[in-house]
């Protein structure tokens, strides 16, 4: 438990993220491969084209919105109520900016049509939730205390 603790210090919450990204650039990069070399499509590309722009166009307004409103996160040091954490985005969902890559990532894949590229964007989305926001909610449970568990009480998406 200790050593745990010790671990817990040496990430910050940017770090744990900056690693669930890296695992979204890389599971790219293999759809990408992937992609090239079979080249299997999911819809006709009528739809997936505008099916995409309109999912990208959705990201970007969550990924801005999430980053606008986390600005004020990073000058507090102290959280008492779980009310502190419900601004913005962070109202409807405790990892904004995880959407936003997703859908982000998704867009693109729907815009190359490309199989692989939805498959591996759903499975970083995956990783990233039960591995690395994990690591996130515990290092803000141990710098919140009870305010943050009852915000992820409040908040489940």
């Amino acid at each position: 438990m200790e050593s745990e603790n010790k671990n817990l210090h040496k990430h910050t919450v940017h770090h744990v993220l900056a690693h669930s990204y890296l695992v979204y650039f890389v599971l790219l990069l293999l759809g990408v491969f992937l992609d090239f070399t079979f080249g299997y499509k999911i819809l006709d590309n009528t739809l997936a084209v505008p099916l995409g722009f309109a999912t990208l166009i959705l990201a970007t307004v969550v990924i801005l919105w999430a980053q606008k409103t986390g600005r004020d996160f990073s000058k507090v040091t102290e959280a008492k109520t779980a009310e502190h954490f419900c601004r913005g985005p962070y109202c409807y969902t405790s990892m904004p900016t995880q959407w936003g890559l997703f859908f982000s990532v998704l867009g693109f894949g729907l815009i190359v049509n490309s199989l692989f590229i939805v498959i591996f964007t759903v499975i970083s989305f995956l990783i990233s939730k039960f591995v690395f926001m994990s690591k996130h909610d515990r290092i803000l449970i141990e710098k919140y205390g009870d305010a943050y568990l009852n915000y992820k009480k409040l908040v489940k998406f």
